[in-house]
């Protein structure tokens, strides 16, 4: 990376903060993708595949879209199951000596579309957040293009009869969040995968404490305690990093 130009060193601290993530990162009328985002997004989108000089030896793969026509290209990504993270000049380059300030303004995946032309007619696109504690699941779904947001505690009868993936079905979510023990679960996968085929992402098991949810909570509804709310404790806790997480990646909406 040392070896890197002091933009593609930019790209690469921008992109190692969003690894999940198809980074499209702007360069004047253009978004270009580098690396292998190139190549996935070369791929999916049917779009030439190009390289260009980085300061290494090798050249580096990219390619690009112009700004004005993104949302196609982000729609087509986005129904492929794939998240977008959007990278903006925060800067004027005009005003600028040097390397041009940049930063992810919002992060796109199927649970969190806002604009109409990618979001699916007549149907809810919820965005589903999953916690489990001895068999019982915290469950929290929301549509962030209307405002509903239900959040329940699901008891378990016995693992393999556990109504939490009738519930999944029912809802029918484009994106489900969940702990990162719970993703590597690879029983609740195998399961999952017969009630649901979107995309599950993984986020810090730390996200999912009730010192975590209060805090989400309180700040996003400005009250005084999460008591106030009068959820059960472990939807609670799936509401509060349903919320955490539509803050992050919705920072600029």
């Amino acid at each position: 990376m040392a070896q890197l130009t002091p933009m593609m060193r930019q790209y690469q601290q921008i992109k190692s903060e969003n690894p999940d993530a198809l980074l499209f990162f702007r360069l004047g009328d253009f978004y270009e993708m580098f690396f292998e985002d190139a190549r996935t997004a070369s791929r999916e989108l049917d779009i030439t595949l190009t390289s260009r000089e980085g300061g290494g030896k090798e050249r580096i793969p990219m390619c690009g879209v112009p700004h004005h026509a993104a949302e196609n290209y982000i729609a087509r990504l986005i129904e492929k199951g794939y998240r977008v993270a959007i990278c903006e000049q925060i800067e004027d380059p005009k005003l600028v000596k040097g390397l041009v300030k940049r930063d992810i303004i919002r992060v796109i995946s199927p649970g969190t579309l806002l604009e109409d032309n990618l979001l699916p007619d007549n149907h809810h696109n919820y965005l589903a957040t999953l916690y489990c504690q001895n068999s019982d699941y915290g469950l929290c779904y929301a549509d962030i293009s209307t405002g509903e947001c239900k959040a329940a505690e699901i008891a378990a009868k016995a693992e393999e009869e556990n109504p939490i993936y009738d519930e999944v079905y029912r809802i029918g979510p484009k994106e489900i969040i969940l702990p990162q023990s719970l993703y590597e679960n690879e029983s609740f996968r195998a399961r999952m995968k017969k009630v649901f085929q979107g995309l599950l992402t993984p986020l810090p098991d730390d996200d999912f404490t009730e010192e975590a949810a209060n805090l989400a909570l309180e700040a996003h509804f400005s009250i005084d305690s999460a008591a106030q709310l009068f959820l059960p404790s472990l939807g609670k806790i799936a509401a509060g990093a349903t919320i955490a997480f539509l803050h992050k990646s919705q920072s600029a909406v």
